[in-house]
């Protein structure tokens, strides 16, 4: 039951990096875009885009959380204490992006668009940043057992940490921008789908450069992890993965966004699996674990129970949000986001009394 309990979290995990991370990359090209008029668009595709799932993108943290806590709480303990700083950030971070968001388009004044647009923005970047260099913290191993037995500074901002931060940013501004040159096209706006296609490969190429850079800093800094990557099931999940991206560069080249869609998500999930494969069988390198972090056989019968019984609402639901998202039934009318707070024209303007 351990492992059934992981192969959830893992799920969970790669879910939340593909749906949540587009939606943090969507936040990326919202701080990148430039000013108020010359991003207004793509503000807008933005703004268009994520409304209808960005809440619900959130379920799979929730999960994951919920699960880890229940199945493993020693290492939830160890990490979120150890961890304490960049899981706190991160949740903060969550909160302001999703307060901004919601209120942005309720500003009275392009002043207050541009302020609450701003926070947004930089908290979709920190977020997953913050991710990044928690799973980097366990991942090198610096998250020993104990209730705050790791250093809570170099545990998350290590050459590893940094790493992987970097990593989780720039892969979620890789497939928002393969998801949203694909919703440019939905929405009418061809202009907005080459830009987001320009922005797609060259976000593609950047996090594979950096990603191929890396395994000489994780080699350096990790090499237990590197060892991992470098062979075996990990090995085999980091050649998926390369191979997705290449796939999906080519598909995105050839702006064929549907398949590239799944083949970059899969990319990003590939990953996340290659991370639990090449650290097995730890759940906190060097010292924790399969076996020694799970809970008692009962409890995890018992958590697996009720997840399969709330998986019976839960799937359906969130499969039909998706469908109707992908179909476009959800959409709403596309507007530049500077558009709705410039001075409405008065038509009578001039004209004889």
């Amino acid at each position: 039951m351990a492992e059934v309990c992981l192969a959830l979290v893992v799920i969970g995990i790669a879910a939340y990096a593909v749906l949540g991370g587009a939606d943090f990359g969507g936040g990326f090209w919202d701080l990148s875009a430039g000013g108020a008029e010359g991003g207004g668009h793509l503000r807008g595709l933005v703004q268009r885009s994520m409304s209808p799932v960005w809440e619900a993108n959130h379920v799979w943290l929730i999960f994951v959380l919920v699960v880890v806590w229940t199945a493993f709480p020693v290492a939830f303990g160890s990490l979120m204490t150890t961890l304490a700083i960049p899981m706190f950030l991160a949740a903060v971070g969550i909160i302001f992006r999703g307060t901004a968001f919601a209120l942005r388009g309720h500003a009275a004044t392009i002043r207050e668009a541009r302020l609450i647009g701003a926070t947004f923005a930089l908290s979709s970047v920190l977020v997953p940043f913050c991710f990044g260099a928690a799973i980097g913290g366990i991942a090198s191993g610096r998250v020993p057992v104990g209730n705050q037995a790791g250093d809570t500074i170099t545990s998350w901002i290590n050459p590893t940490s940094v790493l992987i931060g970097v990593l989780a940013v720039l892969s979620g501004a890789y497939l928002a921008a393969v998801f949203l040159a694909g919703d440019a096209i939905r929405a009418g706006q061809p202009d907005l789908a080459r830009a987001f296609r320009t922005r797609a490969l060259g976000a593609g190429v950047v996090t594979g450069a950096v990603a191929l850079g890396g395994l000489l800093v994780i080699r350096s800094d990790a090499r237990a992890l590197f060892d991992g990557l470098t062979s075996g099931g990990g090995l085999v999940a980091v050649l998926v993965s390369a191979v997705a991206g290449a796939v999906t560069l080519g598909l995105v080249a050839s702006e064929r966004y549907g398949p590239a869609r799944i083949s970059a998500a899969g990319a990003v999930a590939a990953i996340t699996v290659g991370w639990v494969l090449a650290q097995d069988p730890y759940v906190l390198p060097p010292s924790l674990t399969l076996d020694q972090a799970a809970a008692s056989n009962t409890t995890l019968i018992t958590l697996v129970v009720a997840l399969a019984i709330g998986a019976i609402f839960l799937v359906p639901s969130l499969w039909y949000l998706y469908r109707l998202v992908l179909q476009g039934r959800l959409d709403q009318e596309f507007e530049p986001l500077h558009q709705r707070f410039q001075p409405i024209p008065d038509d009578d303007a001039g004209a004889p009394s």
